[in-house]
């Protein structure tokens, strides 16, 4: 799949997502390959950050152990992806107009993140508002990918009611997850 038309996953439920679902990648391929590379991202740049900028980024971010919280970080990813993945299923079969296999669950719950993860990159900027505004943004394109994944894997028409609600469950269960990383990560 060429990167053009990765980029309009978020944007429409026509571009790309049937040849991914008929590529039917594993559970574990999903994981070992897109998933746990990807998820190294926000560790080691959040890492970097907080060892080389310091209180320049925020006040009392240099005091903080980041190798303890970047391990945890990760993990918690890790596990993220899996929990994310049943809960996708979970959701959307809980509806009568909806359907999902586990496959196309978790091939959702391992694409929704890019967005997250890539926002990432921004960390080697030292800039809390620049990171916050992309962290933003992220989110924004990681449920309307969810909404177009949920249109085009359960085969839905555009202003679906139901898909609408299995992504407003999804995603306030995703910024749910969200907030408790962040609020172990201010913790410690």
């Amino acid at each position: 799949m060429n990167p053009l038309t990765v980029i309009k996953l978020p944007f429409t439920r026509r571009a790309g997502w049937k040849a991914l679902q008929q590529r039917k990648p594993s559970i574990p391929v999903l994981a070992w390959c897109l998933v746990l590379p990807m998820s190294l991202l926000p560790p080691v740049l959040l890492y970097y950050a907080g060892t080389h900028y310091g209180d320049d980024f925020v006040l009392g971010f240099a005091d903080r152990e980041w190798r303890f919280i970047t391990t945890i970080l990760f993990l918690a990813e890790l596990l993220t992806f899996f929990v994310m993945g049943w809960l996708i299923h979970t959701v959307v079969n809980g509806t009568r107009e909806l359907s999902i296999d586990y496959p196309d669950a978790y091939l959702l719950a391992a694409l929704a993140p890019l967005p997250l993860w890539s926002s990432a990159l921004v960390l080697l900027i030292p800039s809390l508002l620049l990171n916050s505004l992309a962290v933003l943004v992220a989110l924004g394109i990681s449920c309307s990918l969810v909404y177009h994944g949920l249109q085009a894997l359960c085969e839905r028409s555009d202003n679906d009611v139901t898909t609408m609600y299995a992504t407003y469950t999804i995603m306030a269960a995703g910024v749910l997850a969200w907030g408790l990383l962040m609020a172990i990560i201010w913790a410690y």
